[in-house]
């Protein structure tokens, strides 16, 4: 089941971008990414709603508050230098660009998460590394 929502994901990424792009024309790249943000937690907040999971709030540990605080911080830095990349650039230049996020992550998970480095990886990271650069050279 994670395959399809992962597929799910790499679609409205795609949908993402291109909607974007096409909405930001004439718009400060800062107010889009507030707008988009605010759609963002009108979503969130009514799937919680819907599955009835906000009863969870009080469980959530110090911990995991702090890390979804600033996973979040992440998230909003992400989509504010994503929007004003996508603004100045084409989008077919930008998006691989920040597809190097898969690299890069890959090399946080196995630094701080001590997740496994395996030749496949180590390869799977050198043809996206290759790859953006062939599509943005």
């Amino acid at each position: 089941m994670w395959l399809i929502f992962a597929l799910l994901s790499a679609v409205f990424a795609a949908l993402t971008s291109i909607l974007a792009k096409v909405g930001i024309e004439g718009v400060n790249s800062n107010l889009a990414t507030a707008i988009r943000t605010v759609v963002v937690v009108f979503m969130s907040w009514g799937m919680v709603f819907l599955t009835h999971a906000q009863s969870g709030l009080p469980d959530i540990s110090r911990k995991s508050w702090l890390f979804l605080i600033l996973s979040g911080l992440a998230t909003g830095a992400s989509w504010l230098c994503y929007y004003r990349a996508l603004q100045m650039g084409d989008a077919s230049r930008v998006v691989p660009i920040d597809k190097l996020s898969v690299v890069i992550t890959l090399v946080l998970a196995f630094v701080f998460l001590h997740e496994q480095f395996t030749a496949k990886s180590l390869a799977g990271c050198a043809l996206i590394t290759a790859g953006t650069l062939l599509m943005v050279l």
